[in-house]
């Protein structure tokens, strides 16, 4: 056979691998989901699949560090192209399962607290390729992962609350301002950075004195909201058709979600009782982070994967229940009417098992 003929052929086979192994990793952190969903009916004290306390213990670390940490770590060590790279996303997602497994509590925490290191490295090396502020604020947020790891680890749980936040905020803000760049200006990466630096010093400051920390975390989440909603396009496509009107509207009640925590948390704190706990937790990691997985999954996943995820009316589904249920949730958890809370907790669930099923759906069929 020709050398000619034989090196596309292994080229081919090596592109071949390296996708096998991204959906690997992919149903990785879906299988952390799924055990993260399973968790939240545990904690809402309703029916669930699988029942035993652990889980409402470990609900929070596997659904933002298991689910979400381990796909945009997958995107960033697909950025940067190390094989290495590929350890951080696998051991986030080991890691969420280990918590859900017999095993000790300390062992899933300090998997994904070694995912965090290299997350934080492979950050660091995308940084040196194109040292850029924007590029810098990403890799604040790889940081504010692994402090939050090392502080549920170490602490617990509620005292790496405001370190988890810092992460996924700052993640989807940088990916909003790297999509949106030609409508944000040149302007818009310093500007982040500036934002995200001052969250992270309010993180630490809630570390120290949480009193005045976590309020200062609640005023900064409230500036990235209104720099988001003041700079991003998205405000202008709502009445435009299509994938456009979805990705907006989707935006859209992100940041107002992301708002509606900044402002309960700058008010009252994260620890003054347990309905502003559930609006700040969830309106963060639900209104605000899973809404933007719902609006950027057509983006990102096609790009993981290499397959694409076609937009179909059929997504709004999901997104607007997630919505619903979270109104429901939120009423129910501000006034203390518990039947209330636990279903428009349900409904979420429901939500985002709808978007997963859909997702996989489009994906199969396209």
């Amino acid at each position: 056979m020709p050398l000619a003929a034989t090196v596309p052929s292994v080229a081919g086979e090596t592109r071949r691998r390296a996708a096998r192994s991204r959906v690997l990793l992919v149903a990785l952190g879906g299988s952390a989901l799924l055990a993260g969903l399973d968790a939240a009916l545990v904690r809402l004290e309703v029916w669930a699949p699988v029942v035993a306390t652990r889980l409402g213990d470990v609900h929070g670390q596997v659904m933002v560090l298991g689910f979400l940490a381990t796909l945009i770590s997958l995107e960033r060590a697909q950025s940067l192209g190390r094989a290495w790279a590929y350890l951080a996303p696998g051991l986030y997602g080991v890691g969420a399962l280990a918590l859900v497994s017999p095993v000790p509590t300390l062992v899933g925490q300090l998997l994904q607290a070694e995912a965090g290191v290299l997350f934080v490295a492979v950050c660091v090396a995308l940084w040196r390729r194109a040292p850029r502020p924007l590029v810098a604020a990403q890799a604040l947020s790889a940081v504010l992962a692994l402090g939050g790891a090392a502080v549920a680890a170490a602490v617990d749980v509620p005292h790496a609350l405001p370190w988890l936040i810092g992460f996924v905020v700052v993640t989807i803000a940088a990916e909003r301002a790297e999509l949106a760049a030609l409508t944000m200006g040149d302007a818009a990466d310093r500007h982040l950075l500036a934002l995200a630096s001052a969250l992270t010093l309010a993180i630490l400051t809630a570390l120290l004195a949480p009193a005045i920390g976590e309020r200062l975390v609640g005023l900064s989440l409230l500036a990235i909201a209104g720099w988001l909603v003041a700079h991003d396009v998205v405000r202008r496509q709502l009445g435009l058709a299509g994938q456009r009107r979805y990705l907006a509207a989707a935006l859209l009640v992100g940041y107002a979600n992301l708002a509606l925590a900044g402002g309960v948390l700058a008010a009252v704190g994260l620890l003054s009782g347990p309905g502003t706990y559930d609006v700040v937790v969830h309106g963060v990691f639900l209104g605000f982070g899973v809404s933007m997985v719902m609006a950027h999954a057509p983006v990102i996943l096609p790009a993981v994967l290499g397959r694409p995820l076609p937009y179909r009316p059929v997504l709004w589904a999901p997104l607007v229940l997630l919505q619903a249920g979270l109104a429901v949730r939120f009423g129910g958890a501000l006034t203390g009417a518990t039947v209330l809370w636990q279903v428009g907790g349900v409904l979420t669930v429901l939500a985002m098992l709808g978007f997963m099923v859909t997702a996989l759906a489009l994906v199969v069929r396209r």
